[in-house]
């Protein structure tokens, strides 16, 4: 049950840095926090680049828009002293950074300006190649870090030496209006397949720490020992060559579909048989929360904060990462154990709903902002 919107006026006003340029959990989460302010009666902006995908959905959602290049390193002093003006003319109060570029010059800017809260978001579990120097825009430069798994929290009060109550672990909240088990299901591009064929999805940006090459060798591996899937890949980038090639050397064309992007992701997850994320490194994955919002089987790798959400033969299986063998008996467990499955999914829908609702984030949030602006 979501939580009802709330009806007082706060004052604040927000300003969101995105550098990226691409569109996946991470833009859709700075948009989620920006609307989900924006009805709470905040002022906010989104500093992005006028190219990006976010900026473009930000703007066309109706999120005051300010254009930014974050690749002209030459010009980071004078961006920098321009950032600060725009934030003192607009009075900001609150400035969150989400990337690496945009987090250099928006705390740089802040600081100049005196914003009275900066908060760095940090979205994935990898190493911070230079600690002395990030130490700045972590810990010294910044008010609050907000993770999206508790693995990123303890590595990053363990990297920088913070304070407990510095970072909070907050996933993407979930709108359950839209993802739930009920509701129509996307009709997909699919080629002509025998009745019955069980679809395996994967509904992530195509990069390679992804995973989805390891999906492909699973494919085969269950299609070897007399077990058709049919595998379809929802969403776009980089390293889409890659995959294609990969599903090319291995044999399996006819057992994928590459659907490409698609904005009715709730009717795709109800058009799938299982979810799977089969990723080399990953926060708390957006897919992951809206397939057991969907009520739908997911099978992913025990890796970073996968375990927080998929927990394995309680709300789905986990499989050690980058390991086809161990996947393809998974998946076909998750086709095969239907009665497991359906407990399996009752549980997941209950912690998503529990735990993960989008106002409960915007809420926690808003305690953030609270506790520092009070």
């Amino acid at each position: 049950m979501t939580h009802p919107v709330r009806s007082e006026r706060l004052p604040w006003r927000i300003v969101h840095s995105e550098a990226s340029l691409g569109w996946g959990g991470q833009e859709h989460r700075v948009l989620a926090e920006l609307q989900g302010f924006q009805r709470r009666g905040c002022e906010v902006w989104l500093v992005a680049p006028e190219r990006s995908n976010l900026f473009k959905r930000a703007q066309k959602a109706g999120i005051p828009v300010h254009a930014q290049r974050f690749d002209q390193r030459l010009m980071l002093p004078i961006n920098v002293l321009r950032m600060a003006k725009w934030l003192l003319d607009n009075r900001i109060q609150v400035v969150n950074t989400h990337s690496s570029r945009d987090g250099w010059m928006l705390t740089l800017a802040s600081r100049i300006a005196h914003v009275p809260l900066v908060i760095r978001s940090r979205h994935f579990d990898v190493p911070i190649p230079n600690r002395s120097l990030s130490r700045l825009v972590y810990k010294d430069w910044t008010h609050h870090v907000i993770t999206t798994s508790e693995l990123i929290r303890k590595n990053l009060l363990a990297t920088f030496d913070l304070q407990a109550g510095d970072v909070t672990t907050l996933p993407t909240g979930i709108d359950f209006g839209r993802f739930n088990p009920t509701g129509p299901r996307a009709v997909l591009p699919l080629p002509p397949l025998p009745a019955g064929t069980p679809l395996i999805g994967m509904v992530s940006v195509i990069r390679y720490a992804k995973g989805a090459q390891v999906l492909a060798d699973a494919a085969r591996l269950l299609r070897d020992q007399g077990i058709r899937v049919h595998c379809v890949i929802v969403g776009e980038g980089p390293s889409r060559g890659y995959l294609e090639a990969v599903i090319a050397k291995l044999g399996v064309q006819d057992l994928f579909t590459l659907a490409g992007h698609r904005e009715d992701v709730p009717e795709v997850m109800r058009a799938l048989d299982v979810i799977a994320i089969p990723s080399f490194h990953e926060a708390v994955p957006q897919s992951g929360l809206q397939a057991l919002a969907c009520g739908v089987p997911v099978v992913a790798s025990d890796v970073g904060g996968i375990p927080s959400i998929i927990k394995h033969g309680l709300t789905g299986r986990l499989v050690p990462p980058q390991d086809a063998s161990a996947l393809a008996r998974a998946l076909r467990e998750a086709v095969d154990q239907r009665d497991q499955n359906r407990d399996m999914t009752s549980a997941g829908l209950d912690l998503v709903r529990r735990e993960h609702g989008l106002e409960m984030m915007l809420d926690r949030v808003e305690e953030i902002y609270r506790r520092h602006l009070s």
